[in-house]
């Protein structure tokens, strides 16, 4: 049977630790793999429980964070070297631009005979300054030399690499969306629904909007913040709003909640116009108490928050970034607006607040997209077909 050494940049929440998961579990019989990962922030949420609940034991890089640390990542480059030389890969897939870096690295140095990549978004926008987003564009263009395939999720996230940043040629790119166990959002949805609006204490005739996430800059909360400050002041509807998720910019976003004069708590059962409820791992729970849940980013690789959305069978209402318009229908599950206009995306929440029967028909129809779409086991059906072809040439 071959092997594959998948390695990761961490096990936070996110489509990419689902993407490792399933392909480290369920490729068998045809690639054994072993699963490689670094460590996570301390402000983000584990999900180790993920692999666990597969039976998946993970071999951890105490070094290998997602910050640049030359002399902690000179470390986990020779541990993966001597682990290459234990494990013997026929393949070695990285997931994400830190794993992708060092354990790119690794693998041409260890002459790896198929090494494959995946963007799962990347950070060549709305990251870093644009001497550090030199730096990092040219540090991919140079692995992509040397790399036997890269994958991407969408054809917009392909067409960003290929014609806007010039990371390699359109024939080094392989299209394969994620894939998920969606079964938990369509399963007992009303039970769920009313134990979180019993849990925050949101009454029948309050709509309910949440945004999932990362309290990150890339996230753009404050988008979300004056866009909620202009659907509460113009409508009559009564509202309930959701922060959900938690980082670094939290204490910003609280301070500007404040100046906003947006009503805020972090109470579970304590009734205000924003709740923050920090990490919550039952997301399907969540999002079965929710109306309407928002994206604000201003990049995105493949949502994962908007994919769970729609199998939960709820409209959403989101910034057109990235591989968006690759995960929803524009204007049949999703009311798109342009990056950074707070009115738009305000404007669109509203014709949402205001229209139960247009939510409605867009949660039906964004659970039907997404059942198929984005299972798992075409997931894992593509990549062996990707495998397969790779190690024959």
């Amino acid at each position: 049977m071959p092997r594959v050494l998948r390695i990761i940049n961490r096990l936070n929440l996110g489509g990419p630790t689902y993407n490792a998961a399933y392909l480290t579990k369920y490729m068998e019989p045809q690639y054994e793999t072993l699963l490689v990962s670094g460590m996570k922030e301390e402000s983000e949420e584990s999900s180790e429980y993920i692999v666990e609940n597969l039976g998946i034991k993970p071999v951890y890089m105490p070094d290998m964070y997602r910050e640049l640390n030359p002399f902690k990542d000179y470390k986990s480059y020779y541990r993966l070297r001597k682990l290459i030389d234990d494990y013997k890969p026929d393949v070695v897939h990285t997931h994400a631009a830190k794993a992708g870096a060092v354990g790119r690295l690794a693998a041409i140095h260890s002459g790896v005979k198929v090494i494959v990549h995946t963007f799962h978004g990347h950070v060549f926008h709305s990251y870093f300054n644009p001497a550090k987003t030199r730096m990092f564009i040219e540090i991919e263009r140079y692995l992509a030399k040397r790399t036997t395939a890269i994958i991407t999720l969408s054809d917009i996230q392909k067409s960003e690499l290929v014609d806007t940043f010039k990371i390699a040629p359109a024939n080094k790119f392989e299209i394969i969306p994620l894939g998920f166990d969606l079964r938990r959002f369509e399963e007992s949805k009303e039970e769920k629904r009313k134990r979180f609006r019993a849990m925050y204490n949101i009454a029948d005739d309050e709509i309910a909007i949440g945004i999932v996430g990362r309290l990150a800059p890339v996230k753009n909360h404050p988008l979300f913040l004056n866009a909620i400050k202009q659907v509460a002041e113009q409508t009559q509807q009564k509202l309930r709003v959701f922060i959900i998720g938690d980082g670094e910019e939290r204490p910003k976003l609280e301070a500007m909640a404040h100046s906003l004069q947006l009503n805020y708590t972090a109470t579970k059962g304590q009734k205000a116009l924003l709740t923050f409820t920090s990490w919550i791992k039952d997301i399907d729970v969540s999002n079965a108490g929710m109306d309407i849940i928002v994206l604000s980013s201003d990049n995105e690789g493949t949502p994962v928050s908007l994919i769970e959305a729609q199998a939960s069978a709820k409209p959403i209402v989101s910034t057109n970034v990235g591989g968006i318009e690759n995960v929803v229908l524009t204007n049949e599950t999703a009311l798109l607006s342009e990056r950074g206009n707070a009115q738009q995306l305000a404007q669109n929440i509203l014709a949402l607040t205001e229209n139960a029967q247009r939510r409605l028909a867009m949660a039906q129809k964004g659970s039907d997209h997404v059942r198929e779409k984005f299972s798992y086991t075409r997931l894992c059906s593509d990549m062996i077909q990707l495998y397969d072809r790779l190690l024959m040439r």
